[in-house]
C-alpha cells in the first residue's frame, strides 16, 4: 500500500471514533433529560438526513477540490455540531449538523482509494477502511459508554476551568466537550493526506446543473449490470446495520435489562465480528469474486430473527459476533465492486456519493418507519423480526436479479468481470 494511504487510514479511524461515541452520547443525552422513546430511535434518520438532501452536490464537490481539503473542511462541520449539541442546540438538529459533515466526508475518503490504488488493491483496501472503521465503531461505542459511566463522568466533570464557567454539568455533556478533541486530531491527520495525480473535475455551478448531473451518475451505476447488483446490496446492507445499531441498544434493554453503558458493549460484539469477516475478506475474495458472497446476506437476514429467541448474554455475545463476521464478509467485496465500476462510469467523488444517496435513504427510510412504529407501541422485538424479514427476502430477490443478468447480458457482464480482473484494461468513460 502507498503510504497516503494510512493517513488517510489514522484520518477516517479517529473520526469515525468520536462519531460514533458522540452517538452513545446523545442517546443518553436525550435519555436523561426526559425525551420520549421515538426521539433516540430518530438520531439514526437525522443522521441520514443530509446524505440525502445533499448528494447531488457533495460527490462533485469532492471530484473538484482536493480529498485531503474536502476531509478537514467536513471534521470542522463536525465539530460545529458537537458544539450546537454542548450549549444547548436540540440534540436531533445537532446530530444533523454532525451527519452533515459525514455526508461531506465520506466521498472524499472512499474516493481517493479509487485515485491512489490500483483495481487489483480495492477489495484489500477496502477490507483495511472497513475494518479499521468497525473498528473504531467498537471503540467508539465502548468509549461513549464509559465516558456517560459514572466513574470517568465524575472525573471528566471535576475538570475546572479558572474563570470560565461552560455549563458542563451532566455525564453525556462532558463526554460530548472531551469528543470535539477526537475531531480536532481527525482534522491535523486530515491536512497530511497527499494530493494524488488524479485529475480535478470542473462541476456544473448550477442548482439544476448539479442535480442533473448526479441524476445522469445515479442512473448509469443502477443500469450497469455489475453495479446495480453490488449497489443494491451495499444499500440493503447499510439500511439495515444502520438502524440496528439503535435497535441492539433497545433489545439489549428489552431482553437483558441492561442500561445505556452495558447496551453499548453489544454494539461493539457486533462490530468485533464485522470487523474479523471484513478483514478475512479482504484477504480470501478477489473483486471479480464478489457477487458470490450474495446468499451470505440471506443468511444475514434470518439470523437477525433469531435474536428474538436470546435472553443470556453469554449467549448473545458469540451469536452477535456471528452476525457480525457475516456482514463483514459480504459488504467489503460488494463495496470494493461497486467503487470500482462507479470509478470507471463517472468519477470517484460522484460514485461514492450516488452510493452514499442510496444507502442512506434507505438508513433514512427504515429509520423513519421504526421511529414511527415506536411512536406508536411496536416492541424491540417486532422491529428485529421486520429487518430480519426485510434482509432475507431482498437479498433472494438480488440473487434472482444476478442470475438472470448472467443469462440475459452475459457478453456484457464478462467484459465488466474482465475489468475487475486487471488493472490495465481501459476504462469506460
Amino acid at each position: 500500500m502507498k503510504r497516503g494511504f494510512y493517513t488517510i487510514m489514522s484520518a477516517q479511524f479517529f473520526s469515525s471514533l468520536a462519531d460514533n461515541a458522540l452517538f452513545v452520547a446523545a442517546v443518553e443525552l436525550l435519555r436523561s433529560s426526559g425525551a420520549a422513546e421515538w426521539q433516540r430511535a430518530a438520531l439514526v434518520p437525522m443522521f441520514a438526513l443530509f446524505y440525502v438532501v445533499l448528494a447531488p452536490f457533495v460527490g462533485a464537490f469532492a471530484d473538484a477540490v482536493p480529498k485531503g481539503k474536502v476531509m478537514f473542511f467536513s471534521n470542522s462541520i463536525k465539530v460545529v455540531g458537537c458544539l450546537m449539541m454542548l450549549f444547548g442546540a436540540h440534540p436531533l438538529m445537532a446530530y444533523a449538523i454532525v451527519g452533515l459533515g459525514a455526508a461531506a466526508y465520506s466521498p472524499a475518503k472512499y474516493g481517493i482509494l479509487t485515485e491512489l490504488l490500483p483495481p487489483s488493491q480495492l477489495v484489500k483496501a477496502n477490507g483495511w477502511i472497513e475494518g479499521l472503521t468497525i473498528t473504531s465503531i467498537i471503540l467508539g461505542v465502548l468509549l461513549g459508554g464509559q465516558l456517560i459511566g459514572d466513574r470517568v463522568s465524575h472525573l471528566l466533570l471535576t475538570i475546572d476551568m479558572p474563570m470560565v464557567e461552560t455549563g458542563i454539568d451532566s455525564p453525556p455533556e462532558a463526554a460530548i466537550a472531551s469528543l470535539v478533541g477526537l475531531y480536532v486530531l481527525a482534522a491535523l491527520f486530515n491536512l497530511r493526506i497527499p494530493r494524488t495525480s488524479a485529475p480535478l473535475q470542473p462541476y456544473a455551478h448550477s442548482f439544476l446543473g448539479l442535480v442533473r448531473d448526479f441524476s445522469s451518475c445515479n442512473s448509469k451505476l443502477w443500469q450497469d449490470k455489475l453495479g446495480q447488483i453490488s449497489l443494491a446490496t451495499t444499500t440493503l446492507f447499510w439500511g439495515v446495520s444502520g438502524n440496528l445499531r439503535y435497535i441492539v441498544l433497545a433489545w439489549a434493554a428489552a431482553a437483558l435489562g441492561y442500561g445505556t453503558t452495558q447496551a453499548s458493549s453489544l454494539v461493539g460484539v457486533v462490530a468485533i465480528g464485522t470487523a474479523v469477516g471484513a478483514v478475512v475478506a479482504s484477504l480470501y475474495c478477489r473483486l471479480d469474486r464478489a457477487t458470490s458472497v450474495i446468499p451470505l446476506g440471506i443468511a444475514m437476514g434470518l439470523l437477525v430473527i433469531f435474536m428474538n429467541l436470546i435472553h443470556n448474554v453469554w449467549v448473545a455475545a458469540p451469536f452477535l459476533v456471528l452476525l457480525g463476521g457475516i456482514g463483514g464478509y459480504l459488504v467489503v467485496p460488494m463495496n470494493a465492486l461497486l467503487q470500482h465500476r462507479g470509478h470507471n462510469l463517472m468519477g470517484a467523488g460522484r460514485s461514492i456519493a450516488v452510493q452514499n444517496f442510496n444507502e442512506q435513504a434507505c438508513i433514512l427510510g427504515l429509520g423513519a418507519f421504526y421511529t414511527a412504529m415506536t411512536r406508536f407501541g411496536l416492541s424491540a422485538f417486532g422491529a428485529i423480526t421486520i429487518f430480519g424479514v426485510v434482509v432475507a427476502g431482498t437479498m433472494w430477490w438480488i440473487k434472482r436479479w444476478h442470475q438472470r443478468n448472467l443469462v440475459e447480458y452475459k457478453e456484457e457482464v464478462e467484459h465488466l468481470l474482465d475489468l475487475a480482473r486487471t488493472d490495465h484494461l481501459p476504462q469506460d468513460r
